[in-house]
């Protein structure tokens, strides 16, 4: 909900938004995950940077939930997926990124 809340502070309006999360799990016991990928999908005529700090600030501020888990031995890749209309005669189109990676073996080159 941070990221929703954000983009409607900075006078975004979606369409759709979604997160889809996948992970890999440990194959020992006990069964941790050690990477986690979170997409924020959005729909709608969005600025792509506003997408992107919407997510880094959630991600590095205000959402608890990835900072307990990151705090661990997970690293968190926070990506995203825009999908925009066709305005004006101009073809659909789609765009994707990764904005942060958070955790213990976090990419400082992707911040």
């Amino acid at each position: 909900m941070d990221v929703v809340e954000i983009m409607a502070k900075k006078r975004q309006v979606m369409d759709r938004y979604s997160v889809e999360v996948t992970g890999t799990q440990r194959d020992t016991a006990p069964h941790i995950y050690t990477e986690i990928t979170v997409v924020h999908v959005v729909d709608g005529d969005v600025e792509t940077q506003a997408v992107r700090r919407s997510i880094e600030l959630s991600a590095t501020r205000y959402c608890t939930v990835s900072a307990q888990i990151s705090a661990g031995p997970t690293r968190i890749s926070h990506r995203y997926r825009i999908t925009r209309p066709g305005v004006d005669g101009s073809p659909p189109g789609e765009e994707s990124g990764e904005v942060v990676v958070t955790g213990p073996m976090r990419d400082v080159s992707a911040e």
